[in-house]
């Protein structure tokens, strides 16, 4: 394949994401989204967490095409057995977006997907074996990115230059197909997914990022010469989306809590208890997933010794150790005991009872005045003037004192 073949495919997988999105955005946004019937999330809601499905769309629109047009040349069986198995994936994952079901649901179909890939691919049943399993551990460890804003599709974007730089160094050329193409998806679905984000990648748009990439990585790693480091290179690609997954099994492990039921552990998670904003935990997360992409290319292109792989993977080790120490689950509520209930439950005696002194307009007497209780006053606190007494007019009374 070659590099206008590439540069055209990416071109079109960007503007079709972009329309896609934008059209997907507009709907999303829309004021009067009516609910859907029996309770469930709104429409509009739903049409947000299923963004990611424009990405489906446009990276597998462009690069079947480029597939469909013969540019693929003989590696044509590869780059179609991993687009099968790409949208096998975005198809469940879209599924799960509009009704959701259990997560052990989902590997079964992704086990398929990848033994699809490997029997397009050719691979040997060890190798075979072993790429399926790498294939369903990267595919979920990326999917459990997509939990903030512009996370997943920074640090998948990082990842898939990187593969695409380590297929253009490679023997097979046309294995730069699907990594050009989601470059240039998730670029153009970034716009609409960055902080504050108007669409999300959902588990179609992220299930199909973590299988495009993870069965580009085994793809590319067979297809290399055997004097380049590929089998220690092309794993540390996966460097954060796999520290992600460590942090989140030791700590649900050390809480006894379930491994399959998410919550508020990952690293973007504990990065914002420690007051560090959403765009700035992408960035950090795309930083940090950038040392190993760029130490595990320059292997790749024989341009650093191996040893130097070490380094992320030890890096990492240690920010994991330093995340854990961040608390990730607040304590249980503890319930009142029953001797405080029941002082705040019991009934006060002695309680006084309003008097009509209290009734609009009339204010009752200042307490320690000794004022008699049934003395009315004014507004402003003064005591009015008791009226003459019956049979008595205010004129003998005047007569009578003089």
């Amino acid at each position: 394949m070659n590099v206008l073949g590439i540069i055209a495919s990416g071109v079109a997988a960007l503007f079709i994401t972009v329309a896609l999105a934008k059209g997907a955005r507009r709907a999303a946004l829309r004021p009067h989204a009516p609910d859907e019937p029996g309770g469930r999330a709104p429409r509009a809601a739903a049409l947000r967490r299923s963004g990611g499905a424009t990405v489906v769309l446009g990276v597998g629109t462009a690069a079947g095409g480029a597939l469909w047009l013969g540019a693929a040349n003989d590696s044509a069986g590869s780059v179609a057995g991993l687009l099968a198995g790409a949208g096998i994936v975005a198809a469940l994952g879209l599924v799960h977006d509009l009704k959701p079901f259990r997560a052990a649901l989902r590997l079964p179909a992704q086990t398929a997907a990848a033994v699809l890939v490997v029997c397009f691919a050719g691979l040997s049943p060890a190798a075979g074996v072993l790429a399926v399993l790498w294939i369903v551990l990267v595919t979920n460890a990326f999917a459990l990115l997509d939990h903030a804003d512009g996370l997943l599709t920074t640090v998948g974007l990082v990842t898939a230059a990187g593969l695409l730089a380590c297929a253009a160094l490679g023997g097979d050329p046309a294995l730069t197909l699907l990594p050009a193409t989601l470059v240039a998806g998730l670029a153009g679905f970034l716009l609409h997914n960055w902080h504050p984000a108007r669409l999300r990648l959902g588990a179609s748009g992220a299930q199909f990022t973590g299988f495009a990439l993870a069965a580009s990585g085994a793809l590319i790693q067979v297809a290399a010469p055997s004097g380049r480091a590929a089998w220690a290179a092309l794993p540390a690609l996966a460097t954060v989306a796999l520290a992600d997954t460590a942090l989140v099994l030791i700590s649900r492990r050390r809480a006894a809590r379930s491994l399959l039921r998410d919550t508020d552990d990952h690293i973007a998670h504990r990065l914002r208890r420690v007051r560090v904003t959403v765009p700035g935990t992408a960035v950090l997360l795309a930083l940090w997933a950038a040392v190993p992409v760029t130490t595990a290319t320059l292997v790749y292109a024989e341009l650093l010794h191996p040893a130097f792989l070490l380094l992320p993977p030890a890096g990492s080790v240690a920010a994991v150790f330093v995340l854990l120490r961040i608390p990730a689950y607040t304590p249980p509520r503890t319930a009142p005991s029953r001797t405080a209930a029941r002082r705040t439950t019991a009934p006060t005696t002695g309680a006084a009872i309003p008097s009509a002194a209290s009734a609009a307009g009339v204010a009752g007497p200042a307490p320690g005045k000794g004022a008699p209780s049934g003395t009315a006053r004014t507004a402003a606190g003064h005591p009015t003037v008791p009226p003459p007494p019956t049979g008595r007019s205010a004129a003998g009374v005047a007569a009578e004192r003089s």
